[in-house]
């Protein structure tokens, strides 16, 4: 057996709690890889209801990676929540229309961070907020209600608000060979046949597998 089918909406019998995301969601500018999971005991097929101010015209898309574990809670805000910052107001006039339409602002003066980007192999942590236009490296730790306003390097752990580096889980060598590695990126049964490595801590013996 090579693990549960990536195509099961929840890959533990008996266990709705925790969901495969990318068989739940019907945004295509929210992209999922293989065994992402969500873990919400409401409603973990519902992870699209996390996703805020993710509009069609905006444009920008959510990225996220294989094998991420989401916690119950985390938010992503979308880049259409931005208010135009250049004026004196903030406030949306435009948007309640009645003579005030006449604000309206061109797309290209409202603020845009680009897509948010979450790498592979990462953990947040329950109700983390993820900001507009983030990427979030390979190998990340987000920790419980951390507020992600910057972009996160690989293997690294993060935390508060706004969140900050708190270590990183390898040296520096160590982190680039890891991302070169890319074990997520093999084939299932390579994965599974080298499991008791990929959960080790024994980077050169990952290397060696050919």
């Amino acid at each position: 057996m090579n693990g549960p089918s990536p195509e099961e909406k929840h890959p533990m019998e008996g266990f709705p709690q925790v969901c495969f995301i990318k068989n739940t969601i019907d945004n295509p500018n929210i992209i999922v890889g293989d065994y992402t999971y969500y873990d919400d005991p409401e409603d973990s097929e519902a992870f699209e209801r996390n996703v805020l101010y993710h509009f069609p015209f905006v444009g920008d898309k959510l990225i996220i990676g294989k094998f991420c574990a989401i916690a119950r809670g985390v938010k992503f805000i979308m880049n259409g929540a931005n208010h135009k910052m250049s004026g004196i107001s903030t406030y949306p006039f435009q948007i309640f229309g009645k003579g005030w339409e006449k604000v309206m602002p061109e797309m290209t003066a409202l603020p845009y961070k680009g897509d948010t980007v979450v790498g592979n192999d990462v953990w947040i942590g329950y109700d983390a907020l993820i900001m507009p236009g983030v990427r979030i490296g390979d190998g990340a730790i987000v920790s419980s209600r951390s507020v992600v306003v910057s972009d996160v390097p690989a293997y690294t752990i993060v935390g508060g608000n706004p969140a900050r580096p708190i270590r990183s889980r390898f040296p520096p060598e160590v982190v680039e060979r890891l991302v070169a590695i890319a074990w997520w990126a093999w084939p299932i049964e390579k994965i599974t046949e080298h499991l008791e490595v990929i959960v080790s801590a024994d980077v050169e013996q990952l290397k060696a597998i050919p």
